[in-house]
């Protein structure tokens, strides 16, 4: 077994796969500075689950601070999971200076330390939004990159610098890039969560743009096997991948997903559409099913029922 740092380990999918590969019988160090992005509470429970799963540790530390990476990732350990982001693509129009210290700097940092501890992998958390401007759909990872919000950048720059490690400093990296990941533990402020707390009550729900907009929704336990996949994997090293479902829904067909499952008699209204919000997104999945036998499982009417049964209990 392996000793396995996991960055932003307390938010949602960094405590799933801390949670799964510590039921597999790995050590695992949570690393998490718990910032009040949203709530705190709730990433205290995510790490409670995480706690009680296995062999796991807490480290409050921030990924800015190079010296606590160097404290944390020494050569003990084997592999670094790094989920760690100021995530929000309105946040980051908002304040596009945080998302560049933590997403840029802080991956810099875990880089660098992961490089000076010898470790055998880092896999960087990457997204879908570093396509941006869509010049054909689905996205192939030969796609042309042109984000359209500063966390779209962010995390563009966050890849290329993993890219750079294992090409010039020879430390195996492997960038994901998740296409919108859903399921228990989401965060609050995603489409989906919110959707669903104010369909179960039946408030009215507001939508920005048309809801012609389409999305590549990806369940949470697609998102946590193709990580599990990595570990010992080489085929893998210096490349991207993207994670996504294959298949896209419109906003407006969601809602009626979700008014089916949830029996809701809440109104829709619309909005203007948000600054930085990519208007299609599409996963080729092709190249992570060729290099580590990726095949998401989980389509979205299932993955939806799974979540509203979660949210009600």
């Amino acid at each position: 077994m392996s000793k396995i740092v996991i960055t932003g380990g307390a938010g949602f999918i960094g405590s799933h796969i801390a949670e799964n590969l510590a039921k597999d019988g790995h050590e695992i160090v949570i690393v998490d500075n718990l910032d009040p992005y949203y709530s705190v509470d709730l990433k205290k429970r995510n790490l409670d689950i995480v706690l009680e799963s296995g062999d796991a540790t807490f480290i409050n530390a921030d990924v800015t601070d190079l010296d606590k990476m160097k404290e944390i990732i020494d050569s003990t350990v084997d592999y670094v999971y790094h989920e760690a982001a100021q995530a929000g693509v309105r946040i980051s129009v908002e304040d596009p200076f945080k998302p560049n210290d933590i997403n840029v700097l802080g991956t810099l940092n875990v880089l660098k330390a992961s490089l000076d501890a010898d470790v055998k992998k880092v896999i960087n958390a990457s997204s879908s939004s570093v396509y941006g401007k869509v010049k054909y759909l689905p996205f192939d990872e030969q796609h042309p990159t042109e984000p359209v919000s500063p966390y779209g950048v962010s995390k563009l720059a966050a890849e290329q610098y993993c890219r750079v490690f294992y090409e010039v400093y020879g430390l195996p990296t492997t960038s994901l890039r998740y296409f919108t990941v859903y399921g228990p533990r989401m965060r609050p402020d995603l489409a989906i969560s919110i959707f669903t707390r104010k369909m179960l009550v039946n408030e009215p729900i507001t939508v920005f743009g048309d809801g012609e907009q389409t999305r590549d929704f990806t369940y949470i336990e697609d998102v946590v096997e193709a990580n599990k996949r990595l570990l010992d994997n080489r085929a893998t090293d210096g490349k991207i991948l993207n994670i996504g479902s294959g298949n896209r829904i419109s906003v407006n067909d969601l809602i009626e997903n979700l008014r089916i499952i949830t029996d809701s008699k809440s109104e829709v209204k619309y909005a203007d559409t948000q600054k930085g919000d990519a208007e299609n997104t599409l996963s080729d999945v092709k190249l992570a099913c060729d290099l580590i036998g990726y095949k998401p499982k989980v389509e979205i009417h299932k993955g939806l029922e799974k979540y509203v049964t979660w949210v009600k209990n």
